[in-house]
């Protein structure tokens, strides 16, 4: 997959996509439909598949102090993105500039002048544009004026509620992952390098990769059953796990973080990619009258972890 981080100065290679059109926070499984749809368009008129999405997201752009909400980062979308093939990724940088375009201008000088865009599929409730003027009825209609297909996508829905980033958002909050996968259509993930911790888990036998979760918005803190994938270095593959996602109350006032236990693993993971899908929670943090009592707690865990993981 070819990145491009700009709308202007793309070389001839890399314009005239099929594109999907959105923020894509999750990449659940209604973007995944909208990305299909824009794959099946491109097939019909020979055009490579592209996804044009916005960094950051807007809502950060316009409201940097809100509490986080993103469900994954750039990298950990655009790694998404790769594995269902797309070939483009055009991620638009959301400045002042974009901000304040009015959507026909956006339409003009953008998707056509910038990108060469040969068709766009956005979902129907897609909006764009300065104040977010431009609809997705608006879109059909400056396409079919300035030479590019238009296909507005279904929102998707799931017993009869429609997936959206923000129901996989409260479902996680909730500690209910197993749903938030049904509407993604995979295990909700935290991707990022391993860093040095504190080193209590070691101490304690229970060696841990630490990941920092800023900007992230988390899954109820507490411990869960995840599934890990080691995604560099020579011990790369996928292991099972118990992970503790919190504060670790036990031992103070501390900034949350993401400390995986990877059963039946041994080996030093400093520095290296690491990718923690959330299958279960366990329980919620807890304080302990002692160290004892913490570790018969984390056996507990591990040993209802790998229950649970047995059976996927």
């Amino acid at each position: 997959m070819r990145t491009f981080s700009t709308w202007t100065g793309i070389p001839a290679e890399g314009r005239g996509a099929s594109v999907a059109m959105g923020n894509f926070d999750g990449v659940h499984l209604g973007h995944r439909a909208v990305i299909d749809i824009a794959r099946a368009e491109g097939a019909a008129i020979g055009a490579p598949l592209g996804v044009v999405t916005f960094e950051p997201h807007p809502r950060q752009f316009f409201a940097p102090d809100a509490p986080p909400f993103r469900l994954m980062d750039a990298t950990s979308r655009a790694h998404r993105l790769q594995k269902l093939a797309v070939e483009r990724l055009y991620e638009l940088p959301f400045d002042a500039t974009l901000a304040a375009m009015p959507a026909e201008a956006f339409v003009r000088e953008v998707l056509v002048g910038g990108l060469g865009v040969r068709h766009v599929t956005v979902g129907q409730d897609f909006c764009f544009g300065k104040d977010r003027a431009g609809t997705a009825g608006m879109l059909r209609d400056l396409g079919a004026g300035m030479g590019f297909g238009v296909t507005l996508a279904e929102l998707v829905g799931q017993q009869g509620h429609e997936i959206s980033s923000t129901a996989i958002r409260a479902a996680l909050a909730e500690g209910r992952p197993r749903e938030a996968a049904g509407m993604l259509g995979h295990w909700h993930r935290i991707d990022g390098a391993v860093i040095h911790g504190e080193k209590r888990g070691r101490e304690l036998g229970y060696p841990t990769a630490n990941m920092a979760v800023e900007g992230l918005h988390l899954p109820r803190l507490g411990v869960y059953a995840v599934t890990v994938d080691v995604l560099t270095g020579p011990q790369a593959g996928t292991y099972g796990g118990a992970a503790s996602l919190g504060v670790r109350p036990m031992f103070g006032v501390n900034a949350p973080n993401l400390e995986t236990f990877l059963l039946d693993f041994s080996g030093d993971l400093y520095g290296q990619q690491l990718s923690v899908g959330f299958v279960e929670f366990l329980r919620p943090e807890m304080v302990f009258d002692g160290l004892q009592g913490l570790l018969d707690q984390m056996q507990a865990d591990c040993d209802r972890a790998r229950d649970i993981l047995s059976a996927l």
